[in-house]
This record gives C-alpha cells, structure tokens and sequence, in this order.
C-alpha cells in the first residue's frame, strides 16, 4: 500500500463507510433539529404546567420568536416570572412604612 494511496477506494467498505457517515450526519441534524425544538418550547411547557393566564401570549410569543428572537426571550420572561406576585410584592414594598424602611437599610448596612 502506497502512502498516498486511498485504502478503501473502490471497495465494499468504501460503500459501508459513507452510509455509515450519512446516517452519522442524519442522526445529528435531527438531534440538534428536536433539541432546539424542545428549548424553544420551554415557555409554553412551562405556561401549560403552571396554567399560566396569559398562555395566548405566551404561545403567540414563542412563535414570533422563531423569526425575531429576542421576543422569545420576552415569553420566557412572561412564563417564568409571576407578574401578579411581582406587582403585590411592588405595592407592599411601596406601602411599607418609612420607620420599617429606615430599619431594613440599617439592617443592611451593618450586615
């Protein structure tokens, strides 16, 4: 055998190696294919479970996120933070008392 020869040419094995390097190439498109699928249905599994009110939005984000991305990042957001929490915690932040207030940021401070 030559050193620049090519050992397989020609033969049997030349066949069984580019099938095998096809269903290689296949099964690994198809993996990255079904895990950015399942990634970028996090949001709306994620709303399913949890029977978020705003799943209309939550779907229709997702969606809009295959063309424009950054609005997938906006569903993820809206599915993985509870605004309704997020509001009450607000008002009870902005309605708690000055002398509290005054507390917490000394608490803070010494710590």
């Amino acid at each position: 055998m030559s050193l620049l020869g090519m050992p397989f040419v020609d033969t049997g094995a030349d066949t069984a190696l580019h099938v095998v390097a096809l269903v290689v190439m296949v099964g690994t498109v198809t993996a990255l294919a079904v895990g950015f699928w399942k990634i970028h249905e996090l949001p709306i599994n994620k709303a399913h479970k949890e029977e978020h009110h705003q799943l209309g939005l939550i779907t229709a984000l997702t969606w809009i996120g295959f063309v424009w991305h950054w609005v997938w990042v906006l569903a993820v957001f809206v599915a993985f933070i509870d605004g309704e929490k997020a509001l009450r915690r607000l008002r009870d932040i902005w309605h708690e008392p000055a002398d509290r207030q005054q507390s917490t940021l000394e608490e803070n401070n010494n710590a």
